[in-house]
């Protein structure tokens, strides 16, 4: 056999020779996570709906009861809207996923997840639901960390992100 017979049994890909059943299989495996990938993305916007319709129902049911002014009732409103922003940046970084978008708007999607996280756990923070003041202070402190450092994340991939080959 010739080199150029020996090419009927192999495929090149990203510059290296690779046997027709690995590139087969790799197909039909890329296919496969493309798949699940699409079908993750609709389950978070079925959650997405489900929580917006939650929402506006315990709206409806704080304003009734006359809860609706009520602090605590409010900020579990805001908890439950961040929640459903975080479930749309969740839902953002799987369609980036399936569009094969570029690393940096992956990586921007996910700080902002991050923040939004942080943030809602900001919010919800009560120093009542820890056992003493020193663990509710090293929580604080530690949501104080990791929000400064996603923000520091976030600058520096905005500031230096196209510099780097974003």
């Amino acid at each position: 056999m010739s080199g150029s017979d020996e090419s009927d049994d192999a495929l090149e890909l990203d510059g290296r020779e690779t046997p027709y059943a690995s590139s087969r299989i790799g197909e039909v495996t890329n296919r496969f996570i493309h798949a699940a990938e699409l079908v993750a993305a609709a389950v978070f916007a079925i959650l997405f709906a489900v929580g917006v319709f939650d929402l506006i129902m315990q709206i409806v049911g704080a304003v009734q009861s006359g809860r609706i002014t009520d602090p605590l009732v409010v900020i579990g409103f805001i908890d439950t809207g961040l929640l459903l922003l975080i479930i749309v940046e969740v839902y953002e970084t799987v369609i980036a996923y399936t569009e094969e978008s570029d690393t940096r708007k992956i990586v921007r999607l996910v700080i902002y997840t991050g923040v939004i996280a942080m943030v809602r756990k900001v919010i919800i923070f009560r120093t009542g639901e820890y056992p003493d003041p020193e663990a509710a202070l090293l929580a604080a402190v530690s949501y104080t960390i990791l929000i400064l450092g996603l923000v520091g994340l976030l600058v520096a991939e905005r500031r230096f992100g196209r510099r780097l080959g974003g």
